[in-house]
């Protein structure tokens, strides 16, 4: 008689992103479910997850499956064009994400507002912002970096970004917390309408800002820059600034303030690696991306929908059903990384792709090291002795991150 299989233990058994056993240590139970098979049901999220890097980078290039939130099966039903409001005109009239051509002549035709020297030109106009929050912190014996500091960082951003006046911060700061609500179909359908109003407040906002400096462009600025790619391109309208704008606060909202607070615990925790870390704006570049392997703070990953019925990696995956690609699963495997528990702000990725990868690759990922590399540099330079006050507790609440509750610090400046 033929032998039978061993009876494989349940998903749910091996990898549970929302247990506490993970949110201290995660490597096992990524290594687990990523020994399981290139696509693993997860009944949980009601989603396929991608497991293994060649298939990841593969979806990635060849994109494949759609990036369209609402071709998902549980997204709320696809707003009519007569039926747009401002932010449904922005984000399904002319998504960055729905439309494949349109994104890639987007990140070709908008290459030069992301160039090394508009980055520059916005670190320098963000410096004094964040001098400033460091000089309202004054020299506490000790503080909450989340509460103090890293919230307001997203906020602080985008308006320097875009040159927002202070007269509209409320609007705008409303927004950078809450814009990532809009398209969130777990949360109720009020709250998520809410966020959208908020949204529609600051695209009324952004273009009155584009209209001034229509009127007053600023060499170098980002902003004007972009507005000379709309005259040069037909192709390239006022609603795609608006869009763009919107993924950038989108993106650089939740993310910088998980980045945040794990780059500074992070650091403390190996505190021979800050010279290192930020010697330079290079440097940092780099280190960055160690410090998130490091971590291993990501939950979720990347999601896809499938566009139609399909037989991907072997499973007979449904039209709508999500496939996250999670690449993350791989930070703490010795196949991949030699002493994969030790921080080495020096270690090389080939390739690196932390914020994507081909014509995924996130647009705004220099902006988005730069605000850190400025916001530690400044830190460290107040603090030079800087510790934890505390070993920090973890929140298990956040859907797509392990964060931290509270981050509170020694300034040890006494």
């Amino acid at each position: 008689m033929p032998q039978s299989l061993p009876e494989l233990a349940p998903i749910e058994d091996l990898f549970d992103p929302t247990s506490k056993a993970y949110s201290e240590n995660p490597g096992p139970q990524c290594l687990a479910i990523a020994e399981r098979g290139p696509l693993v049901w997860y009944a949980p999220w009601q989603a396929w997850i991608m497991t293994q890097m060649p298939d990841i980078m593969d979806c990635w290039k060849r994109e494949y499956l759609s990036s369209d939130f609402y071709d998902w099966e549980f997204a709320p039903p696809r707003p009519t064009e007569e039926n747009w409001n401002n932010f449904e005109k922005a984000l399904v009239g002319h998504s960055l994400l729905a439309d494949q051509g349109h994104h890639r002549l987007v990140r070709r035709i908008t290459a030069p507002a992301f160039s090394r020297n508009v980055v520059e030109n916005i670190q320098r106009r963000l410096e004094p912002h964040v001098q400033k929050l460091f000089d309202e912190l004054g020299q506490p014996e000790s503080f909450d970096y989340i509460e103090e500091v890293a919230r307001h960082i997203p906020f602080i951003s985008i308006t320097a970004m875009i040159g927002v006046p202070e007269k509209y911060w409320p609007a705008m700061k409303r927004v950078t917390m809450t814009f990532t609500e809009t398209w969130n179909p777990t949360i109720s359908e009020e709250r998520r309408l809410r966020a959208q109003d908020d949204s529609n407040k600051a695209i009324d906002i952004l273009q009155e800002v584009i209209a001034e400096r229509r009127k007053e462009p600023v060499d170098g600025d980002f902003l004007s820059t972009l507005l000379k790619i709309e005259a040069e391109n037909e192709k390239f309208n006022e609603w795609d600034i608006i869009t763009l704008i919107l993924a950038l606060i989108g993106a650089g909202a939740d993310t910088t303030l998980v980045a945040q607070q794990w780059s500074v615990y992070t650091l403390l925790k190996n505190p021979d690696q800050i010279p290192l870390a930020l010697e330079s704006a290079d440097a940092f570049s780099n280190a960055f991306s160690e410090i998130m392997r490091w971590s291993g703070n990501s939950k979720m990953g990347f999601a896809r929908y499938a566009p139609a019925d399909m037989t991907l990696l072997g499973q007979e995956v449904k039209k709508g059903q999500m496939v996250l690609m999670m690449p993350h699963l791989k930070d703490h495997n010795p196949e991949y990384y030699d002493n994969p528990e030790k921080l080495d702000v020096r270690r090389v990725f080939e390739p690196d792709v932390l914020f994507g990868y081909g014509p995924r690759f996130c647009i705004g990922a220099a902006l988005a090291k730069r605000q850190l590399y400025l916001t530690l540099s400044e830190l460290f330079k107040r603090f030079p002795n800087l510790s934890l006050a505390e070993e920090p507790e973890k929140s298990l609440e956040d859907h797509n991150s392990v964060v931290f509750k509270t981050l509170k610090l020694n300034t040890n400046c006494n």
